[in-house]
């Protein structure tokens, strides 16, 4: 245990070290300046983290407002199981199970240029218009549901979005992309089920990160969201 502690506030200060002060406020939270840090910061020495999503800079941070409230769209404790079923700790060999200080590691990542990685949203339609983690890319879940969507689909976004190259109606995976997939939270099968679909058809496990805790856990701990433009 103190060693995964350890290992988070590693992470956090480097996170920090790259990144600085960020000057750049989303959803209404105050903006750090040098004489006047955030009182509510990510980790130690991590007041927040700027990533791109869509084209536009947004400054991941927690609310300010410290008697915030998690958002009543993910209130809810109880859901019929099955389908709502918790969802084990790990959830398949060589896949890592990650937190949220690891999703922002990898959204920056992505927002620097790193092109071999990418932040998977596996929710449906309604559900990202309620907000999204800023950086990731919505690929509903329904549409790369291995074995039941289309072949075609689930195909184009092998090659499209995950750098799966098709060869000889064999897919190779030597260009895969780490992909990090969430959806709901704890109790949300459907980023689940996307991950054991990519292990089936023979995914390198090491190159897929599970958030399990989701947008449940995000809520919950007041980062910033973002939501589809009109």
């Amino acid at each position: 245990m103190k060693k995964n502690l350890l290992k988070l506030s590693g992470l956090a200060l480097a996170l920090a070290a790259t990144i600085g002060m960020s000057g750049c406020a989303s959803n209404g939270n105050t903006a750090a300046t040098p004489d006047k840090p955030l009182e509510v910061a990510i980790a130690a020495g991590l007041p927040s983290v700027d990533v791109m999503h869509n084209g536009q800079k947004v400054s991941i941070q927690r609310n300010q407002k410290q008697d915030n409230t998690i958002n009543p769209d993910f209130a809810k404790t109880s859901r019929k199981c099955p389908p709502f079923c918790i969802q084990p700790g790990v959830l398949a060999p060589g896949v890592k199970t990650i937190g949220e200080l690891e999703v922002i590691h990898y959204l920056k990542k992505m927002s620097d240029g790193d092109t071999s990685i990418m932040v998977v949203d596996s929710r449906t339609p309604d559900w990202v218009e309620k907000g999204t983690i800023p950086g990731a890319i919505n690929i509903p879940w329904d549409k790369l549901n291995i074995g039941k969507s289309d072949p075609i689909t689930v195909q184009e976004i092998l090659e499209k979005h995950f750098g799966v190259k098709n060869q000889d109606g064999f897919n190779m995976f030597d260009n895969a992309k780490t992909v990090v997939m969430f959806c709901n939270g704890q109790w949300c099968g459907q980023s689940p089920t996307n991950i054991k679909g990519l292990l089936k058809i023979g995914y390198p496990a090491e190159k897929i990160k599970w958030y399990r805790g989701g947008m449940q856990e995000w809520e919950a701990l007041g980062l910033t969201t973002v939501k589809p433009a009109k």
